[in-house]
């Protein structure tokens, strides 16, 4: 997994990994200064790789070290949060 990248598009509201020339993607919107995190998806290529785990806990260090409060509304995304209990503290 040396090929992957990770980064943040504010203006798309959305966290990107790519991984080879595949994106997985987790998005969100913005309302009263809290970020909702909406939606996640792993190309089926790159799903039972960890892939959809990385970019979400890339995505809560990301929240983390901004002072971001964030609410997972994604099940997945959510699912995540709950098996860390650092996680599970800072991601409503």
């Amino acid at each position: 997994m040396s090929n992957v990248n990770f980064t943040h598009n504010a203006d798309k509201q959305q966290f990107r990994l790519k991984v080879g020339e595949q994106f997985a993607l987790v998005d969100y919107v913005i309302r009263d200064d809290r970020w909702y995190l909406t939606h996640s998806e792993v190309p089926y290529e790159l799903r039972g790789q960890s892939i959809g785990k990385q970019l979400v806990e890339l995505t809560f260090e990301y929240i983390e070290a901004n002072h971001i409060n964030a609410i997972a509304v994604c099940s997945y995304i959510k699912l995540v949060a709950q098996h860390s209990a650092k996680w599970r503290i800072i991601i409503g």
